[in-house]
């Protein structure tokens, strides 16, 4: 008989293909290049509609004016404490949800998204409120100016108000991604970001038929785009269009399970609280500099987030692999993963660098025209993409220990980075020693650099590698 030729093995782009189409691999076997690139791909997609919420906005609010950017500035600061409980419950999920799914154990993965999703809509429900009613208060206290809180109150009320939207757009994506179904996340966020795309325009400036409400409509967009991404991530779920489906005997809320999950997410919560409160120390220390200052860095953290979010695609697939890889017995496999992604992550930063330092006015430039407001910006993108070589590994490495479950070691590595040294510093370069806005700049630099090598020399050690993520996920005894 003639011999039968070996079959061609699937080229890369074929893989790729059948991922975005929603097919489903394994990633606890075989080649752990291929394994990360068809995780990352979906999910670098998924964080690069992300950043478009970020980037959208500030494109249009910035023809109304600074006060008009600066209150998107200051919302956007506020509204990073609620991203900071968002994903860190989500990290518990994801690695619990990741966790199951290597041990095959689907059911215990649905009964936690399924506590997941419920978190998500009572916290959205119980931080929205108060921020609905008193959104001039909140801008007041961050020190915003007269003339930008009564023109910005309607945006920062849209926004933090209706937060539940972002609690459950983050939650339902980690129980994707957490199942290995990044694509599912990613076209939630296609199809969020499309719609707020396309109303930002309408509703800021009264095209059409649309009323023209300014910077209020900006947030009124992103709201209802946010708010359609989660109705097509609830419908997916339900639908089963991925590993879990959230119906069955596991779809039902068990408070045991969610208390198990909250307190997984402490560390998380935590770890994320830190980094944000931070965030909003930093914009209060640029406040007193002027509006023309506050505006300048929105513009240019807007690009910065633009540009570091599809870094957190490939972070996340290190998550997924870590979590999955764990539960498969496999800890050497995760650990091989987390260094090569965060080599793929260190080129790609690389060559924003090299952009944004060549190119950084040309940029700055399509969103303003005032020169105090584009020196800021200028000045705060070139001085912050020193550093984006350290804030690869500074992504990669922790969301590898958020994936094993090892939630409080990036924790108490953000601590002393932020609180101890970011924030002392930033005030110490801006305030004491008159570097003005520029000192705020070069200790978010700093910081950012150390948190990568601490969290390196962390990692080193492996003890990552035993711990454990026993949440309870089985049935209840009858």
């Amino acid at each position: 008989m003639p011999e039968v030729p070996p079959a061609r093995p699937r080229s890369w782009l074929a893989d790729i293909w059948s991922v975005l189409r929603g097919a489903q691999h394994d990633y606890t076997g075989g080649e752990l290049s291929r394994a990360i690139v068809l995780l990352a791909v979906p999910m670098v997609l998924e964080m690069a509609m992300e950043s478009v919420f970020a980037i959208v906005d500030v494109f249009f609010v910035a023809k109304l004016g600074d006060d008009a950017v600066a209150a998107v500035g200051l919302t956007e600061s506020m509204l990073t404490i609620v991203y900071a409980f968002a994903i860190g419950i989500s990290m518990a999920a994801t690695a619990l949800i990741a966790r199951r799914i290597g041990e095959r154990n689907v059911e215990g993965a649905v009964r936690a998204a399924t506590q997941a999703v419920a978190i998500g809509v009572i916290a959205g429900a119980l931080i929205g409120l108060p921020c609905f009613v008193f959104a001039e208060d909140l801008l007041r206290l961050m020190g915003a100016s007269d003339a930008v809180i009564a023109g910005g109150s309607g945006y920062t009320r849209a926004i933090l108000g209706c937060n539940f939207a972002v609690f459950l757009l983050f939650l339902n994506n980690a129980v994707f991604r957490g199942a290995g179904d990044p694509v599912l996340a990613m076209r939630a966020l296609w199809l969020a970001n499309g719609i707020n795309v396309i109303l930002d325009p309408c509703l800021i400036f009264g095209w059409g038929p649309f009323p023209e409400l300014g910077v209020t409509g900006a947030g009124i967009a992103t709201v209802i785009g946010r708010s359609v991404g989660v109705l097509y991530q609830i419908y997916m779920l339900r639908a089963g269009a991925g590993r879990i489906a959230l119906r069955g005997p596991g779809f039902r809320f068990v408070p045991r399970i969610a208390l198990e999950i909250l307190r997984l997410s402490v560390g998380g919560v935590s770890q994320f609280l830190i980094a944000t409160a931070s965030w909003v120390v930093l914009m209060r220390i640029v406040a007193p500099f002027g509006d023309q200052a506050v505006a300048g860095y929105t513009i240019a953290i807007r690009i910065v987030v633009f540009a570091l979010l599809p870094s957190w695609g490939l972070s996340n697939a290190a998550a997924t692999l870590v979590g999955q890889n764990l539960g498969a017995g496999r800890p050497d496999r995760a650990e091989r993963a987390t260094w090569l992604t965060g080599l793929y992550n260190m080129a790609f930063l690389g060559l924003v660098t090299i952009v944004f330092l060549l190119f950084a006015p040309q940029i700055v430039s399509l969103f303003t025209s005032k020169p105090e407001t584009a020196e800021v910006a200028v000045t705060a993108l070139r001085t912050l993409s020193y550093g984006y070589v350290f804030y690869a590994w500074g992504m990669v490495l922790p969301q590898a220990f958020n994936g094993a479950g090892d939630t409080m070691t990036p924790t108490y590595i953000n601590f002393f980075c932020y609180w101890v040294l970011e924030i002392p510093l930033a005030y110490v370069l801006a305030r004491t020693a008159g570097y003005g806005p520029s000192g705020v700049f070069w200790s978010v630099c700093i910081a950012e650099a150390t948190m990568a090598v601490a969290a390196a020399v962390v990692f080193r050690r492996g003890k990552w590698k035993t711990v454990q993520v026993a949440a309870d996920t089985s049935p209840p005894a009858h």
